[in-house]
């Protein structure tokens, strides 16, 4: 066991296990913080099988106060005991706090080794899928009285987003505790692109105008989900002030107007299973349950 991080080596071992178990094995943040760090309490263990990485773990500190902890093994190096090694220093750091451990995709591996040490399923989120085929690329959505829709301007609109996401997702774990670091991050990776990224105001936002909601849409490359890219209902989040007036509908079409005419064929998006509303809401827009993430919690 180490702490000895080679992230390149890291990054090749999740490339790996995606290949091989046709899912992630860690969420965005977790890569996130694998490359660039995170806030203190967390850190990055890696179990190593003569001069290879055979398995990696990040863990954090959650908004309870508990260890909230990511963990994947080499598909080579499984069978050997790397992840039992990896809880068990995982469990170790925990003390007597709690531990979730996130099973991305739900793979019957997590069960098996989670179950036996008394870890209970405790979310589940769904990763649900439409085509694109049938969206309209120009939709005209009725907007809000004095609402307008514009791309985010990076520099400018960081402050006013973060205020309106924390709002709208107050009760989110993950979501609604974004920083500017956080929002930062995501503004230098790659797929980053302000013309899929739609904030709705009411007024000028260069003089006062006010925020009501946007909707953040991604773009996969082809490889990291699906053999084609794929689009994402990456955010979308209305200001608690705002709800009420169907802009999340008009969001919604704006935003897979934008994947549509980026060439792409399918959206996906992540819903908590038990938002039974929203969840029907995405059914009835055409979207199906096509993965479930797991967290356990012990």
């Amino acid at each position: 066991m180490s702490t000895d991080l080679d992230v390149a080596d890291v990054l090749a071992l999740l490339r790996a296990a995606s290949a091989a178990d046709g899912v992630r094995p860690l969420s965005e943040e977790a890569e996130l913080r694998l490359q660039h760090g995170g806030p203190p309490g967390g850190g990055d263990l890696v179990v190593r099988d003569g001069e290879d990485v055979a398995g990696y773990a990040r863990y954090d500190v959650g908004a309870d106060g508990g260890v909230e902890a990511e963990l994947v093994v080499h598909p080579s190096h499984r069978r050997r005991g790397h992840g039992s090694t990896l809880l068990d220093r995982l469990l170790e750091l925990a003390g007597p706090r709690s531990l979730s451990l996130w099973a991305h995709g739900d793979l019957p591996g997590s069960a098996e080794l989670l179950a036996p040490r008394g870890f209970t399923r405790s979310r589940v989120l769904l990763q649900m899928r439409r085509d694109l085929a049938g969206v309209d690329p120009d939709p005209h959505p009725a907007l809000p009285e004095g609402a307008h829709v514009e791309a985010f301007r990076p520099g400018r609109d960081e402050t006013a987003w973060l205020r309106v996401n924390a709002r709208a997702f107050a009760h989110h774990p993950e979501q609604g505790s974004w920083t500017a670091e956080d929002l930062r991050l995501r503004e230098q990776e790659p797929w980053f692109d302000p013309d899929g990224f739609l904030l709705a105001w009411r007024g000028d936002p260069d003089h006062g105008g006010e925020l009501l909601g946007s909707h953040w849409t991604k773009v996969h490359p082809a490889g990291d989900v699906a053999d084609e890219p794929v689009g994402e209902i990456y955010v979308l989040g209305i200001d608690p002030d705002a709800q009420g007036m169907s802009l999340g509908r008009a969001l919604t079409d704006l935003g897979l107007a934008h994947l549509r005419r980026c060439g792409l064929t399918e959206v996906l998006l992540y819903v908590e299973e038990d938002n039974t509303a929203a969840v029907r809401l995405y059914e009835s827009r055409g979207f199906r349950r096509f993965a479930v993430d797991v967290s356990w919690r012990r």
